[in-house]
């Protein structure tokens, strides 16, 4: 007499989806999900055992709970490795068929699942599915296979893909003999499963529209189909997304409906690097070292913390002294005494100035100038050239044409949200351009003029002298924003290597080493002014910014730094030219020699999205631009040269079409483009 086949449902569950996280406690009509997949598998006939399959993580025990509280059996077993929980679980009780369902799918059809094991059980298949090639609608996945199929697959899988994904490996080639359960209608286009906030939007509105929580997933369709507008509402999610995005990608993805954008800074957003593969999040760092959080360690040749981390990433001295600091107290009703400290090392650093005051962000900073400018010139009108921060008066600029702002560090900037009441108070400038500098302030009698100092190009024939005097001569302010050139080649201001100071000066990124803190310096009359109108902040005498700025400032001075600096700069910017020569490539190394600016001459976008993706198959991380740091030694600097060396090789020959490889939606990848 032929044995009795024992068949067990196993759901697999965890709380730690990277994408929805605890997306299976989420509650419907007061179930939560896995609640409803348990009670709709309970009136399967043809399951003897349904079990649980959670991790070890102590996060997962609520989903035992649930388990016990329903009546089920559970096992525990490893997160990454799927393959063997299941293979562990279907061991420990005895079973011989297998159905696999997932937690996140809550319209599971034990109906479908009864349908597809009778018919398994009549045929000679070791494993069907009904998502080999979908039919159903995304969120019905079923799978079912025996025993020896399950333990052969356990022995043989060595990716992490294969551990991950349980069933991937049985639709090997000859692997085993597997078949497809197709539906007599295709419904794949229709998404039940939950992956995301949508898909929880989605599934909330059919369970509402229906009386109890065992209803056909046929009427789910109904619903749909019915209304469809309610498609729409997850419509942007693909089939099986998921499985083909790593850690990164998922929490990216998740990050991008949370956060607009996926986070607060445009220079960071992976997909404006490249479209795919680029790292979005780091677990540590240190030197000029960066592991993502998949521990992969990479070396940084791009924005080191876009132009912070001058002292290298993680530097223990700046470390021990904000923590030394946050140990006694970082804020409080009264105020810190390194404020005065950093003010006074700033009055050493710039003679000058005679006044300092500190905020945390560039943008901050720049607002603040310019307030205390406009207060004490009783005008709003502004000269600009470069990038000045995210601000209302700055975008203003785009008012009165909306390509007003290209070509100053972003092009493509929109105005949403800008009061059209700012119309005709900024006008721009290109650098160097000293005669259209002096017709726009004439002609708009403009009062106040704001730049970089340096950002891509030296100044050309006295260009800064000329405008110095010209507000001399005018009656003028003028404000140098150094957030980014400061203390990268001189002990202050790239200003002081033409000896010409300005009315107000901003410091930022660097004089922190990473921390927030940004710096305003001016002459004691335009701040005795600016002090009838209202500057002030909570988080602008935060105590760690205070203190990294001044240990920043101590190691610098020390060891000068923007000597050594320099000096790595200027020779990584020859041999970067000598490649270029080298490879006859077509191409312009431009900048100061701490930050050097990466160009082609033909097809720039592409090359440079090129040079990242092949430099990134090389853990090193590049681009267009390159910030040095004292943490950059000289066998970092010659593997970079190296790699780079091969990659131009390969645009130079484009061998096998290398540069076609880059989907051309890479050329797209922002609304918002980064001006080099």
């Amino acid at each position: 007499m032929e044995k009795i086949k024992k068949t067990i449902c196993v759901i697999q569950a965890r709380t730690g989806s990277t994408r929805l996280p605890d997306k299976v406690l989420l509650k419907i009509k007061g179930k939560s999900i896995l609640e409803i997949v348990i009670d709709r598998l309970k009136k399967s006939k043809k399951i003897n055992q349904i079990i649980l399959a959670t991790t070890r993580k102590v996060s997962d025990k609520r989903l035992i709970k649930i388990a016990k509280e329903k009546n089920i059996d559970y096992f525990t077993g490893s997160e990454e490795n799927v393959l063997k929980r299941f293979y562990s679980c279907s061991k420990k009780f005895n079973a011989d068929i297998i159905v696999r369902i997932t937690s996140d799918c809550p319209l599971v059809d034990y109906r479908l699942v009864d349908e597809m094991l009778t018919f398994y059980k009549k045929k000679n298949y070791d494993y069907i599915s009904n998502a080999i090639k979908p039919t159903y609608p995304d969120g019905l996945d079923v799978a079912i296979f025996n025993s020896n199929v399950l333990g052969k697959a356990f022995k043989k899988a060595k990716s992490e893909y294969d551990k991950q994904n349980v069933t991937s490996i049985m639709r090997s080639k000859n692997f085993c003999n597997y078949y497809n359960y197709s539906n007599d209608n295709d419904s794949s286009k229709f998404r039940l499963t939950l992956d995301e906030i949508d898909d929880f939007k989605l599934i909330s509105l059919i369970f509402k529209k229906k009386k109890n929580f065992t209803f056909k997933w046929q009427d789910a369709l109904k619903i749909l189909k019915k209304n469809p507008r309610l498609i729409l509402i997850n419509s942007n999610i693909q089939r099986n997304e998921g499985s083909n995005m790593d850690v990164q990608e998922k929490l990216w993805k998740r990050s991008k409906n949370l956060i607009p954008g996926g986070n607060m800074m445009i220079s960071k957003r992976p997909e404006n690097i490249l479209k795919k593969g680029w790292p979005a999040y780091f677990s540590k760092t240190k030197g000029c070292s960066i592991w993502d959080i998949n521990n992969k360690k990479y070396l940084d040749f791009y924005l080191m913390g876009v132009g912070t981390n001058l002292l290298g990433y993680n530097n223990k001295k700046i470390n021990d002294a904000v923590k030394n600091k946050i140990d006694k107290g970082n804020i409080s009703t009264l105020n810190n005494v390194e404020e005065v400290k950093l003010a006074e090392k700033f009055r050493t650093i710039d003679p000058w100035a005679e006044c300092i005051q500190f905020a945390r962000t560039g943008g901050d900073a720049n607002s603040i100038a310019i307030r205390i400018a406009r207060a004490y010139t009783n005008s709003s009108k502004i000269a600009i050239c470069g990038y000045h921060g995210w601000h209302d008066w700055y975008l203003s600029a785009n008012l009165n044409n909306k390509n007003n702002l290209n070509k100053h560090l972003f092009s493509n900037l929109k105005i949403l949200g800008v009061p059209k009441e700012l119309k005709q108070t900024v006008f721009p400038f290109m650098y160097n351009d000293f005669n259209y500098l002096k017709k726009i302030v004439l002609k708009n009698k403009i009062k106040i003029i704001k730049m970089e100092v340096i950002r891509n190009e030296r100044p050309k024939k006295n260009f800064l002298l000329k405008v110095r005097n010209f507000c001399n001569k005018n009656n003028l302010i003028l404000i140098f924003d150094e957030c980014t050139s400061g203390f990268r080649e001189t002990f202050g201001g790239y200003y002081k290597k033409f000896s010409i100071i300005p009315d107000i000066l901003i410091y930022g990124k660097a004089i922190g080493n990473g921390y927030p803190i940004t710096a305003v310096l001016s002459k004691k009359k335009f701040f005795n002014v600016a002090q009838n109108t209202f500057i002030s902040s909570t988080f602008w005498s935060d105590g760690t910014g205070l203190m990294a700025a001044l240990k920043t400032l101590q190691i610098m001075e020390k060891n000068k730094t923007w000597l050594t600096i320099e000096k790595k700069g200027k020779y990584l910017k020859k041999k970067i030219k000598d490649l270029f020569k080298k490879n006859n490539i077509d191409g312009q190394i431009k900048g100061i020699n701490s930050i050097i600016k990466i160009s082609f001459k033909k097809d720039n976008v592409l090359k440079n999205k090129f040079l990242s993706q092949e430099m990134l198959k090389k853990n090193i991380l590049a681009g267009p631009i390159i910030y040095i740091s004292i943490e950059h030694k000289k066998i970092h600097i010659e593997k970079y040269l190296k790699n780079l060396d091969k990659v131009l090789f390969q645009i130079k020959k484009n061998k096998n079409n290398l540069l076609e490889k880059i989907n051309i939606e890479d050329l797209n990848y922002s609304e918002i483009k980064r001006y080099n």
